[in-house]
């Protein structure tokens, strides 16, 4: 005893207009075939769920019993699949971000901003950790993306590469340095360098003992967040390096860029997702868009 979709909804129709022609155009049927979906729904049931007239229907006791549940259940249905278009339409949704301090503060909010104005009913919450912590809010589902660095060993997950960018120096404008008409890592070691701790200052170091064999540079000042480091720089304790999406932080903190190269330091960043798992389409949408939104920016 299995009643199909239609044959409830023909029936409820039917109860709600106690007619069977404004049931049928109700349902947008033929009126013969909404009388065929009833006559299918009593022989599932085995009962009648309605008593005929000339003039008007009447429920029958099993009818009467049946209404509520039958709407309530295509109510509930219908509920659901509006959601799901809601979603699909990208008219509701909900992308939970998870960035470095320094991308949270820079780069990502405008990029949302921005994203916002295309889809303002999706909801995008976005949470500043260490870099260690990005990777961790994805595995355990806090987060649906990721944004960070490349890691080494790679964490799993699936890793899409958002961008790659050389590190360049940040310093004051009257440092010595910025008046260089370029400037190498090797200049970097007559100054106080301030650095990132963790994987990020020793992949740093180890690729720059690799260059600079003869001219090794120690770190003076080892902190955790980059915008302390450039708040130090500010206050004329060293210099610093980092990724130029940095750059209206380090304009705020009043210093200036300046390429690196001999040799060309990059760093390459990645959307991190869970494997094997289905993506929002608000979450698939919002990476589609990043991607556009970082490929303009860089032109």
């Amino acid at each position: 005893m299995n009643p199909t979709l239609r044959q409830m909804r023909a029936f409820v129709a039917l109860a709600k207009t106690g007619n069977f022609t404004l049931a049928a155009q109700a349902i947008h049927v033929t009126q013969s075939a909404l009388s065929g979906l009833i006559k299918e729904l009593e022989q599932t049931l085995g009962a009648r769920v309605v008593d005929r007239s000339t003039r008007r229907i009447i429920l029958t006791d099993i009818g009467r019993e049946l209404f509520p549940l039958f709407s309530q259940m295509i109510d509930d249905l219908d509920g659901a699949l509006a959601n799901v278009a809601d979603h699909t339409r990208l008219k509701k949704g909900l992308v939970r971000i998870a960035a470095p301090q320094l991308m949270s503060c820079t780069l990502l909010p405008e990029a949302i901003a921005a994203y916002r104005k295309e889809h303002p009913a999706i909801e995008v919450r976005l949470s500043d950790t260490e870099v260690e912590g990005v990777i961790a809010r994805v595995l355990s589902g806090e987060a649906d993306i990721g944004i960070g660095p490349e890691r080494v060993p790679a964490p799993p997950l699936e890793a899409r590469e958002l961008f790659e960018m050389p590190f360049a120096l940040a310093c004051l404008p009257d440092h010595p340095l910025a008046a260089l008409p370029r400037v190498r890592w090797q200049d970097l070691a007559q100054h106080p360098f301030i650095s990132l701790q963790g994987q990020f200052k020793e992949r740093l170091l180890d690729d720059m003992h690799a260059a600079l064999r003869d001219t090794p540079i120690k770190p003076a000042h080892e902190v955790t967040f980059m915008t302390t480091a450039l708040a130090m720089v500010s206050a004329g304790l060293g210099v610093t390096v980092c990724l130029p999406y940095a750059a209206p932080l380090v304009k705020l903190h009043g210093l200036v860029l300046r390429p690196l190269d001999e040799p060309v330091l990059q760093r390459r960043f990645f959307v991190y997702t869970r494997p094997g798992r289905s993506l929002s389409p608000a979450a698939e949408s919002y990476i589609n868009f990043l991607f556009g939104y970082v490929e303009r920016s860089q032109r």
